[in-house]
C-alpha cells in the first residue's frame, strides 16, 4: 500500500483528505505540521505525526524517505520558498510525485467580472501562488497543480476539471471535493502527472461566488 506525506496537514482540506484516506483506503499517512500538538488526538497505527517547518529541508527530506506521494496542502507570505525547499527535499530524497494546492487566478485565467472581482479580492496572494506554481513547473517534479475555486464547506462532492491554457469556470467548490481530488490522484498516481487543474463545482458562474 502507498505512503503519503501531508505537509500542511492541519489545513481543513488536508483533514478532509486525511478521512476519507483512514476511511476508504489503505494508505498509510504522514502528516508533517508545524505544531503536531494540534493533531494528538488521532489514534491510528497507520498515521505518523511529524512536527517540523516545510522550509526546513534536512527535517523535510526526512519525512520523505519512505513515502510515495507527496501532497503540499501550504500557505503562506513565503509559499515560494516553501515549493524550494519541497523541491530540494524532494530531489535529496529521490521522490518525484507530488500533489500542491494552489489557487485560482494564477495564470490569468479567470475570465470577466469574476476574473476581475478574484483578481481585486485576493490582490498579491495570486502574485507569490503564481510564483510558486512557478517553481514546481520549472522543476522535472511529477508534480500535480490543483487550482480550486472559491472553497465551502458544503458536504458534498461535486467538481470539474479546467487544463492551463483553458478558461477557468464556475465560481465555487467545496473543500470536500478538493479533498477527494487528492486522494484519487494518489489512487491512480500516473495521473495528470505535470498538469495544473482547474476545479469548480459545475453551473456556478456568476461575477462572485453566491455565498460571498
Amino acid at each position: 500500500m502507498a505512503k503519503v506525506l501531508i505537509l500542511g496537514a492541519n489545513g481543513k482540506i488536508a483533514c478532509l483528505a486525511e478521512d476519507i484516506f483512514l476511511d476508504s483506503t489503505g494508505n498509510s499517512l504522514k502528516l508533517y505540521l508545524r505544531r503536531p500538538e494540534r493533531l494528538r488526538d488521532i489514534k491510528n497505527d497507520l498515521v505518523e505525526i511529524i512536527g517540523g517547518d516545510v522550509t526546513d529541508v534536512k527535517t523535510l527530506e526526512d519525512s520523505m524517505k519512505d513515502v510515495d506521494v507527496v501532497y503540499a496542502n501550504l500557505a503562506g507570505g513565503n509559499i515560494e520558498d516553501q515549493a524550494k525547499a519541497v523541491v530540494e527535499a524532494m530531489h535529496a530524497a529521490g521522490k518525484k510525485r507530488l500533489i500542491w494546492i494552489s489557487t485560482l487566478g494564477i495564470y490569468d485565467e479567470v475570465p470577466g467580472k469574476f476574473g476581475e472581482w478574484n483578481n481585486s479580492t485576493l490582490g498579491n496572494y495570486i502574485t507569490t501562488y503564481a510564483a510558486a506554481a512557478k517553481v514546481l513547473e520549472d522543476s522535472d517534479l511529477d508534480y500535480t497543480i490543483i487550482r480550486p475555486a472559491w472553497l465551502t464547506d458544503k458536504d458534498e462532492v461535486d467538481f470539474e476539471l479546467t487544463q492551463k491554457g483553458e478558461t477557468f469556470k464556475g465560481t465555487e467548490v467545496s473543500r470536500k471535493s478538493i479533498a477527494q481530488l487528492v486522494v484519487d490522484l494518489t489512487q491512480a498516481p500516473d495521473k495528470h502527472v505535470r498538469e495544473s487543474l482547474g476545479v469548480n463545482k459545475p453551473n456556478t458562474d456568476g461575477d462572485k461566488p453566491a455565498w460571498y
